[in-house]
């Protein structure tokens, strides 16, 4: 007889038992379903944009909870996605660079362990862009790749399933790419929106190229609510839907010029749906198409999955949850960081409210806009506003994006939601703002911020160690760090003869910010110029690079430039960078040349992420997707 042969009464007891046994587990560990699209703000239908044809989401959001305040933490992918699989902060662990490479303590596992351990299967498709080089991303899920899929999962198992959508990325609206997709079908046959129809914010200027970009974006978002939609409906034709947590949102803003990237709400701030399955409707806090309103952001949302799974998050980790058995008390901020974005260095805090957003600039020297080289290389847009602004044609919330940035930033986001009214000189706000400056310097100091060290610093100060440890123990003066940094961004010259005693310092940070204080001072740091010589000859190179820059728009001798040209010798690619940059913003600013800094790149073969700035000036195409 075929082993295959059985009596009908035992095929049906098998399949009343294997179906008993699916739904008991079920039951007791609802299924989880991440479904992330790139670089979109809250563009949907759903959201109030009305310029966004998005059915799929808008009808997903009537069936589950609206989160009107979720922010991605950092504004690009890499530090984004390190923020959530860690579920720490990324500058709390050093990893909040773009595409950086740090170790982590094993303390800190990737959320995926946790569930693993309660018996998930636990699939990724299938990007990373994790910045955390003792993750192994074979390691890290059951399966990461194009054919990862919670179907391959044993019968009667839980599963945790992410599906990452790009079809809304920033490199996705090139001629090719947009041409190819509209001639497959995935548009509707007239624009979403056609470019003379699109409203632009008020921070872009009225270009034919940038109402073209929007116009495709738009196009895109399309696409990419009906791929949503058909995620969904796989998941309802396996018969999961009833059984699964559904969570749709963005790794964070974007995707035109002063979204991702930016620090703003444009950068910063997602789309976060949350839908239970019938069978756990009764974890949700809430009516289903409800608004909630609380403050949450991404180093909260591996938690709250365990919360909503019976799993106990590790108590080292900063996420809170906001759903589930183990709610936390509801944030009233969130804490949001920008780093090295592409290969270009600015170091940015901020903290959001309901109703304020104050930013703190701690490289006020450097414009929003810096010159992304993979931006411009797919987006039209950010020549385009770049030609506006060199050609006098913008006003002042337009020029704002390429000018040096105040120190500080203020906005009430009930009444300005765009935050281009910058309130941080208004005296009848004074007292918002110190109390959110000390809450943001508060949050520095308790995360242990490393963002005030240097790239470039990092494996000599962690040693045999991690960053993390390193800024935790004795040997680092944190309070004294960010004092310094705090003086040296101020812009304020009465600051002066800190900034030359931090340049004496025994420690390389405070050397580094007494130097970078003179940078951001610029001709006002002229009494300090005998020191930043000085420290043409510190040991620390990064310390060297920060005096060579500042020294740069004081004097017109040589040893600046030459100090940055040795600089790039270094075996330290983050060094390198930082080099790289100096002399590339030097030649922005008008204190080198184009001729001696091109005749100085082309004489090293730069690799990684410095390659993208060298390429720039010497006017090679990058196409690197991000």
């Amino acid at each position: 007889m075929s082993p295959y042969h059985f009596t009908k009464p035992l095929i049906t007891g098998m399949i009343f038992i294997l179906s008993w046994s699916t739904i008991a587990h079920s039951a007791d560990k609802p299924n989880i379903l991440w479904l992330t699209s790139e670089d979109n703000s809250p563009y949907l239908g759903c959201y109030g944009d009305q310029h966004a044809r998005t059915p799929n989401l808008d009808a997903f959001a009537t069936q589950g909870l609206r989160f009107r305040n979720a922010f991605s933490n950092a504004p690009v992918c890499s530090a984004a996605r390190s923020t959530l699989i860690t579920m720490m902060h990324a500058s709390s662990l050093g990893i909040q660079n773009h595409r950086s490479n740090v170790t982590i303590p094993e303390s800190f596992k990737p959320y995926t362990d946790y569930f693993k351990a309660a018996g998930y299967y636990c699939t990724n498709f299938t990007k990373t862009d994790y910045n955390v080089k003792n993750y192994k991303v074979d390691k890290i899920w059951h399966d990461s790749s194009k054919n990862a899929h919670y179907k391959n999962r044993k019968p009667g198992q839980p599963f945790f399933s992410v599906f990452n959508i790009s079809t809304s990325h920033e490199g996705q609206f090139t001629d090719k790419i947009y041409a190819a997709r509209r001639q497959s079908g995935k548009f509707p046959a007239e624009r979403v929106v056609a470019p003379d129809k699109v409203i632009l914010p008020p921070y872009h200027p009225d270009t034919p190229i940038i109402r073209e970009e929007w116009s495709r974006y738009y196009d895109n978002i399309f696409a990419m609510d009906a791929e949503i939609g058909e995620r969904l409906k796989e998941l309802e034709a396996s018969g999961e839907a009833d059984n699964t947590i559904v969570f749709y949102y963005s790794d964070h803003g974007g995707a035109l010029s002063r979204g991702k990237r930016n620090i703003h709400d444009s950068g910063t701030r997602v789309p976060l749906i949350i839908r239970f399955g019938k069978n756990f409707a009764h974890l949700a806090p809430a009516d289903a198409g409800t608004w909630m309103e609380q403050p949450v952001a991404f180093v909260d949302f591996a938690v709250t999955a365990m919360s909503l799974c019976g799993i106990t998050a590790p108590a080292n980790v900063e996420g809170r949850p906001f759903l589930g058995a183990q709610k936390a008390a509801p944030r009233d901020h969130v804490f949001l960081f920008r780093g090295r974005m592409d290969v270009c260095y600015d170091t940015v805090r901020a903290v959001r409210t309901e109703e304020f957003f104050y930013v703190r600039n701690f490289s006020p020297h450097r414009s929003y806009g810096q010159h992304y080289s993979y931006a411009f290389s797919v987006q039209k847009n950010s020549q385009s506003w770049l030609d506006e602004f060199t050609a006098g044609k913008c006003n002042d919330v337009q020029a704002f994006y390429w000018l040096p940035k105040p120190t500080e930033e203020l906005y009430n986001v009930g009444k300005d939601p765009f935050q281009i009214n910058n309130l941080a000189n208004d005296s009848n706000l004074a007292g918002v703002k110190e109390k959110l400056r000390l809450l943001l310097l508060s949050d520095m100091r308790t995360t242990f911020d490393t963002g005030l060290i240097p790239e470039g610093m990092y494996d000599a100060l962690s040693g045999n160690n991690t960053l993390y440890d390193y800024v935790h123990s004795a040997a680092f003066p944190y309070q004294d760090v960010l004092t310094i940094a705090d003086q040296a961004s101020s812009r304020d010259a009465t600051h002066l003869p800190a900034l030359i005693a931090a340049m004496n310092h025994v420690h390389p940070v405070i050397r580094y910010w007494g130097a970078q204080g003179c940078l951001i001072l610029n001709k006002a740091a002229k009494p300090a110029e005998t020191v930043l010589h000085a420290r043409l000859k510190d040991e620390v190179i990064s310390v060297r690079i920060a005096a060579a820059e500042a020294l740069a728009h004081l004097s017109s001798d040589n040893a600046p430039l030459s100090t940055l040209s040795e600089s790039l010798t270094s075996k330290n690619q983050a060094v390198i960078m930082e080099a790289a940059n100096a002399l590339e913003r030097g030649l922005h600013d008008g204190i080198f040349t184009k001729d001696s800094i091109q005749a100085i790149f082309k004489n090293y073969n730069f690799v990684g992420e410095a390659k993208r700035i060298s390429n720039a000036v010497l006017g090679i195409s990058s196409d690197k997707v991000e």
